[in-house]
């Protein structure tokens, strides 16, 4: 079976707001990949003006956010480091069925590579003088407003790639009864 890939576009972010981009992009892909029925669920981002939606499966989103749970820990270990999730989606197949044993491998047909530095949020010195400390308060201001108008603008690049690549991509998934794919999200160790 062929196994098709996506290389996400890499998002530069601070450690804050990994949970909401995270959350944001599995989501997605969640949405776009689950055949059986749903109830969708929008939600909006805490730090952009995104939209997504969720399935509306209450064990998926616990599986996310403990996934993300477990990559904002190694983040916390490893800062400013560029980094990748893999979402796989797979198919089970018995492999040599015998009397002793019954072994099942996975055959990969999607794989969604997400991508990401993440970087410490700048640190700033302060002036003596008020009117030095304001300035450098307003340019830190304006440079967080800049840089998450940035990231926002990357994140529906983002999006845009998963949807395209979603309706393109549709020949090498296998014909599933009415339920979710098996996956998988794998985090750095």
């Amino acid at each position: 079976m062929n196994c098709e890939t996506c290389q996400l576009k890499e998002l530069e972010l601070e450690q804050t707001e990994v949970r909401d981009v995270l959350r944001c992009i599995l989501h997605t892909i969640f949405f776009h990949r689950t055949l059986s029925l749903v109830r969708p669920k929008d939600v909006d981002c805490d730090f952009f003006e995104i939209t997504y939606v969720q399935c509306g499966l209450p064990e998926l989103e616990k599986e996310v956010d403990e996934k993300i749970d477990q990559f904002i820990a190694w983040v916390e270990k490893h800062p400013n480091r560029r980094s990748q999730v893999c979402l796989s989606f797979f198919d089970e197949k018995n492999k040599h069925p015998g009397w002793f044993g019954n072994k099942t491998e996975r055959i990969h047909w999607e794989q969604w590579f997400i991508n990401l530095h993440v970087i410490s949020p700048k640190r700033y010195s302060k002036s003596s003088s008020s009117k030095g400390l304001t300035n450098i308060g307003g340019n830190a201001l304006e440079e967080t407003n800049a840089r998450r108008a940035a990231l926002e603008s990357s994140i529906h690049e983002v999006l845009f790639q998963i949807i395209n690549f979603a309706n393109e991509k549709k020949d090498h998934i296998p014909s599933i009864p009415d339920r979710i794919f098996n996956h998988e999200i794998l985090i750095p160790r």
